[in-house]
């Protein structure tokens, strides 16, 4: 899990939208910002291409598990910021598989955190 979400940022920094699909599992589903849920890697990579290139993230592992040898998953805070102030603060859900080329995000989802007022 760490390993993977320290690869996610890397390439969300660096808006890298095809290195971030290739973190994805190719039937990957994926529930974002938007309304939709998205499958698949073309539609992961479609989703952070449109994201602007000046948001980064900052990410706190909160909670990890496996089940079995093969599937593990998580939690984890993660702000994402850009440079005219703006945040969003979510917390993320992730359930990994294990492929012949390593971990990779078979479900992703967030859930933005709205401020108490």
């Amino acid at each position: 899990m760490h390993d993977v979400l320290r690869r996610w940022k890397a390439a969300f920094d660096g808006h890298q939208p095809d290195v971030m699909a290739d973190l994805f599992t190719p039937d990957a589903l994926f529930q974002g910002f938007g309304p939709a849920v998205l499958t698949g890697r073309d539609a992961v990579r479609d989703y952070y291409e449109a994201v602007p290139p000046d948001r980064r993230a900052e990410v706190t592992v909160l909670h990890t598990y496996t089940i079995g040898e093969q599937v593990a998953g998580g939690f984890a805070d993660v702000t994402f910021s850009d440079a005219h102030n703006w945040e969003a603060h979510v917390h993320m859900s992730l359930v990994l598989r294990l492929h012949d080329t390593g971990w990779r995000i078979r479900h992703y989802h967030v859930s933005r955190i709205e401020a108490e007022h």
